[in-house]
């Protein structure tokens, strides 16, 4: 197949959608498809795209007002002139909503199936920034999913919200995690010694800091004998969050191996944000055989199984997650005993068994097309 992925953010960036994108076009390499990129330009212009497995179309972008790490697409005719030279045989949309909705154009256009895959909360965004936008961005969601021939949902939860906002032909299609890369044995006590000198027991965030993540949950674990918070992640809510965190140690943004030595150091992984349609570090987390403690909503309902590998707790509640992280610090037997069941309940969702669910998501829809045409 030749395929087309239109996807608001890629490598270099540094989140769920881009992180989703590559891992997509690595996999349809890896099974002798032919995929194509098509993404906002970096800050640094057109460079070349170390990381990408295919080619990269860049689109001309300018920064998000406020989130200057965020990229936003300027309308382009690159869109479907890639499509059109592409000789795309499906158009896959990865959270579609800027860029996404001219790729949508362009593959009705051209009469190309096109799959949109659901991975950002946008409403719930607009609930955090634009006190009256929610509306509006289901709208917008509504209208873009509802023009293509599927749409994936990464959680029920998710698949939930679509479905009762009027999203037609939705489909759950859950993510990936590198289990190679995220593993237990990675435990590195050296850098257990640097973040807490005193022998303290390592709760840990990694994402976003930003408003919608409300990090500043964990303020109750910050003062907790014996608990030493770490933050890894960038965003405009770090100054704020600074202040916020007394004694936690911020490590800035961090990658790949280095990213995944933190998370088999951590003893307690904490995500706070309500709004994950999915919660891709709560996997790797979860593959690095540390114990989760996520809010009761979104993706994490899915993923943490209460009880067994984390505890899931009122979203918003700081007193519930800073009890939880107590509950967990003051037994060791239980945090193993979550944390072994994690990995195991991981060790099968690999980006490559969830990258043969997608291209039969892509069968699927041009079989039907065939089907309808036929008729």
């Amino acid at each position: 197949m030749r395929v087309v992925i239109v996807t608001e953010s890629f490598p270099p960036d540094v989140n769920g959608v881009a992180h989703c994108a590559l891992q997509t076009a690595r996999h349809l390499v890896d099974r002798g498809h032919v995929p194509l990129v098509v993404a906002p330009a970096t800050a640094a212009g057109n460079g070349p795209d170390a990381q990408a497995p295919c080619p990269v179309v860049r689109v001309p972008s300018i920064p998000l007002p406020g989130y200057p790490q965020v990229r936003v697409a300027l309308p382009s005719r690159r869109v479907a002139a890639a499509i059109t030279e592409h000789r795309a045989d499906i158009v896959h949309l990865a959270s579609p909503f800027i860029l996404g909705v001219r790729g949508m154009a362009a593959a009705a256009r051209l009469r190309i199936p096109a799959v949109a895959i659901y991975q950002t909360d946008l409403a719930g965004y607009a609930r955090t920034y634009i006190s009256a936008g929610e509306a509006a961005a289901w709208r917008r969601i509504r209208s873009v999913h509802a023009a293509a021939d599927r749409t994936l949902a990464p959680s029920s939860a998710a698949q939930r919200d679509l479905e009762a906002h009027g999203v037609p032909r939705v489909q759950l299609w859950q993510r990936g995690v590198d289990t190679v890369r995220f593993r237990p044995d990675l435990r590195d006590e050296a850098m257990r010694r640097e973040l807490a000198p005193n022998g303290e027991l390592i709760v840990g965030y990694v994402g976003r800091l930003a408003p919608e993540k409300h990090v500043e949950l964990l303020a109750g674990a910050c003062g907790l004998e014996g608990v030493r918070v770490v933050v890894v992640g960038d965003g405009p809510s770090e100054p704020t969050l600074r202040s916020a965190l007394p004694g936690a140690a911020f490590l800035g943004r961090r990658t790949g191996d280095e990213l995944a030595r933190i998370f088999a150091s951590l003893d307690v992984f904490v995500h706070t944000g309500p709004f994950e349609t999915f919660c891709q570090t709560v996997q790797e987390a979860m593959a690095s055989g540390v114990p989760v403690v996520a809010p009761a909503a979104g993706g994490p309902l899915d993923l943490v199984a209460h009880g067994q590998t984390g505890l899931l707790v009122p979203p918003g509640d700081t007193a519930a997650f800073r009890d939880a992280v107590q509950t967990l610090a003051s037994d060791r037997a239980l945090r193993h005993e979550y944390g072994t069941a994690a990995r195991a309940l991981v060790e099968g969702r690999t980006w490559a068994a969830v990258g043969d669910q997608l291209i039969g998501h892509y069968a699927d829809v041009l079989a039907a097309r065939r089907t309808a045409v036929a008729a």
